[in-house]
């Protein structure tokens, strides 16, 4: 049954709740690792364009908040612009000022502090999937074969209750979850499964079946499914000294999911359809709130590990477009020109603008704005 959407009320506040919190997060990284390098800040910004508020702190950082919440920066010393583009009027200043700015400091210095932002975001995610463990356990689900529905994929491959699943698409599998996970991700597709059948080890090949879900908000998802369920469901104790482990190992499993989505999405093997914008993270927000705080905060997790992964990208204006150039700096063993720093940064820009409009476009096209969804 489908359930009303919250309202707008509720949306707006999840939205910015969600979306301030993390870019919080994410530029505190930038900004204590530049500290720790003796880097100054000279602001901080959540959001963009006009400023509502702002306070200077006793060393001259200028902390704001802007009009526009979709985003935010830490403007270092040196830097001409949000971006970190070297404003060169840096090289003049008096030795104690040049000491400060962001060009001065050495090229792995620079790389640390531009990839603080998404570690720390991967690190939140660490830290709230940590918590679900120690309070909810581990589903350790044996990945034996239970139920197989007659007509299904698994059916066709020949897979049998009793199997038990040791490889998928040669990925080793621990959990009935872990191989759950990887179906999901790839409709369409073929999978190459191998078994544990008495004594003997069988592989077998099969399509994955594209399944159409719509929650109880309505919202439509395009996911794989096989055809196999395990009855033994297990749910044990996570210890304090595991917990830590495990949750990298989570962390890193939805990574993994969201670089081959995005692969998928290049490749054409998923439509691009499916990349959401800001409107969509607005409306999952205020769905994830009204269903509870435990809700809300796995959702954080999610899109704090997509937002380290989108900055990751070697895009310019990104930090992962910033890496890049620190990485053919190391190579040239000079900085990129002034006039191909500033090019690529027009390139980057043009190419974010393009793809807001894009996951714009697409998050209008599913509330029905254009007759679809």
């Amino acid at each position: 049954m489908e359930v009303e959407s919250p309202n707008i009320f509720l949306t707006l506040l999840a939205f910015l709740t969600l979306i301030g919190t993390l870019v919080v997060v994410h530029e505190l990284g930038h900004y204590f690792v530049g500290r720790w390098f003796g880097v100054k800040a000279e602001k901080f910004s959540i959001g963009f364009g006009p400023q509502i508020y702002g306070r200077t702190d006793k060393r001259g950082t200028l902390w704001r908040v802007g009009a526009l919440p979709l985003g935010g920066y830490v403007q270092f010393a040196g830097d001409m612009n949000p971006s970190s583009q070297a404003d060169e009027s840096w090289k003049s200043l008096p030795d104690a000022e040049r000491n400060q700015t962001f060009q001065s400091k050495a090229l792995w210095q620079r790389a640390l502090i531009v990839f603080a932002g998404p570690a720390v975001n991967f690190l939140l995610a660490i830290l709230i999937a940590m918590g679900f463990l120690l309070a909810f356990g581990k589903s350790v689900t044996p990945p034996v074969i239970d139920v197989v529905q007659p007509g299904s994929p698994a059916a066709v491959a020949g897979l049998v209750p009793g199997d038990r699943i040791l490889k998928f698409n040669g990925r080793s599998i621990e959990t009935f979850d872990e191989m759950a996970n990887e179906i999901v991700m790839i409709p369409g597709d073929m999978a190459n499964i191998e078994v544990k059948r008495g004594d003997q080890v069988l592989v077998k090949d099969a399509r994955i079946a594209v399944v159409e879900e719509i929650d109880r908000f309505g919202n439509k998802y395009r996911i794989g499914r096989i055809g196999i369920a395990a009855n033994k469901i297990e749910v044990r104790e996570v210890g304090i000294l595991e917990a830590p482990w495990a949750a990298v190992v989570q962390t890193g499993n939805i990574l993994r999911q969201q670089m081959i989505g995005l692969g998928q999405i290049i490749s054409g093997r998923r439509p691009i359809s499916e990349l959401g914008g800001p409107l969509k993270i607005a409306k999952v927000s205020g769905e994830a709130m009204s269903m509870g705080i435990l809700t809300f905060i796995s959702l954080a997790a999610l899109i704090s590990i997509n937002l380290g992964f989108i900055n990751l990208l070697p895009i310019p204006m990104l930090d992962g477009g910033h890496l890049l150039l620190y990485a053919v700096e190391a190579v040239r063993r000079r900085p990129a020109t002034p006039q191909v720093q500033e090019w690529a940064f027009r390139a980057g820009f043009a190419m974010l603008v393009g793809f807001m409009i894009m996951v714009t476009f697409n998050d209008l096209a599913s509330f029905g704005l254009f007759g679809g969804g």
